[in-house]
């Protein structure tokens, strides 16, 4: 798998977390003004971190236990994401079908890192080759 993925940017979990922040930026836009310093924040801060924790952990895959714990760190932002969805869906901020759209998207980068993490073995690189 790694001989076809040179970059973090290359993998679909990335991508999906990355188009989803960006979503969550846009669908944010329309939150009421009370909510900009409290869930609007919370809900940018973990769907950003969710993307960021991936490349970060791309650039740690030298070593195991940092690749799997920071990869670790990306889901926990994906569940903590999937409640702020749900709460933004149940005080009316999010309509039905794109909030379920986004839970479903957390729910699957979730599943997604969950399976990089059972194959971390074979995204390492060798302490001499270059990342």
């Amino acid at each position: 798998m790694q001989d076809f993925i040179h970059s973090y940017q290359e993998l679909q979990v990335y991508q999906l977390a990355f188009d989803s922040s960006v979503e969550i930026y846009q669908l944010s836009q329309g939150f009421p003004e009370a909510e900009k310093d409290l869930l609007t924040r919370q809900m940018l801060t973990a769907s950003r971190s969710a993307c960021a924790s991936i490349a970060a952990a791309w650039g740690k895959r030298r070593y195991r236990r940092a690749f799997v714990a920071t990869l670790s760190d990306a889901q926990a932002e994906a569940a903590e994401m999937q409640t702020w969805i749900q709460i933004a869906m149940a005080c009316g901020y999010l309509g039905g079908e794109a909030g379920q759209t986004l839970f479903g998207r957390y729910r699957l980068i979730f599943s997604a890192l969950d399976r990089l993490i059972g194959d971390a073995s074979v995204w390492l690189k060798p302490l001499g080759e270059e990342l």
